[in-house]
């Protein structure tokens, strides 16, 4: 999955109609620039991508003062559906090697309730011990096969390392999220307004 996409996506769905620079500032505002190797350049081709599948339209144009008009954006029935299954697919299942997965779906989590991102999240443990288990047959199949340079097996160990250290984070977010930490879709007294609309377009 594309973590950009969620990205993009995701904060075009909170504050709608919106554009383009308005993202790109929001989202280097979290810093995804390092961990999502999001780039101003690739936000803007991302919006015009997502327009042109389908999934954003255009929503008017915004012009202040001197500055260049901006087109504005906003999801559609189709993008609110590919947001919805690619935040389900980076929180569900684990990507080895795509850690900007995870930290994309964690910032658009409260969309789906507590509930399931508890049980989201103790699915990940699961799909994480079964990593270990694999790794380890990885890594005695290699030491079995002379023609493989022995220090292959550290790339083996070096990934469960990182998916051991997300599933340390899990389990403490966990039991901050079952103590009732942070805000989620459906419960009381929102900390902000999101401009998510579903008027059936």
């Amino acid at each position: 999955m594309s973590a950009n996409r969620l990205l993009v996506l995701g904060t075009v769905r909170i504050f709608q109609p919106v554009h383009g620079y308005f993202v790109r500032r929001e989202l280097l505002s979290w810093h995804a620039e390092r961990w999502a190797h999001l780039n101003p350049g690739s936000i803007y081709n991302a919006l015009r991508s997502l327009t042109r599948d389908g999934y954003l339209e255009e929503a008017g144009i915004e012009a202040e003062g001197g500055r260049p008009a901006r087109t504005k954006y906003r999801l559609t029935p189709d993008g609110e559906s590919e947001f919805l299954i690619l935040l389900r697919d980076a929180l569900w299942n684990v990507e080895p090697f795509e850690p900007a997965a995870l930290m994309a779906a964690w910032s658009f989590s409260w969309v789906l309730g507590r509930d399931e991102v508890v049980t989201a999240f103790e699915h990940r443990l699961n799909q994480i011990a079964a990593a270990g288990q694999s790794t380890r047959f990885a890594v005695a199949d290699l030491a079995r096969d002379v023609d493989k340079p022995a220090h292959v097996a550290e790339h083996f160990r070096l990934v469960q390392a990182r998916l051991e250290g997300e599933a340390s984070w899990i389990t403490a977010t966990l039991e901050r999220l079952r103590d009732g930490a942070y805000w989620f879709e459906g419960e009381p007294d929102p900390p902000f307004r999101s401009n998510h609309v579903n008027d059936g377009r």
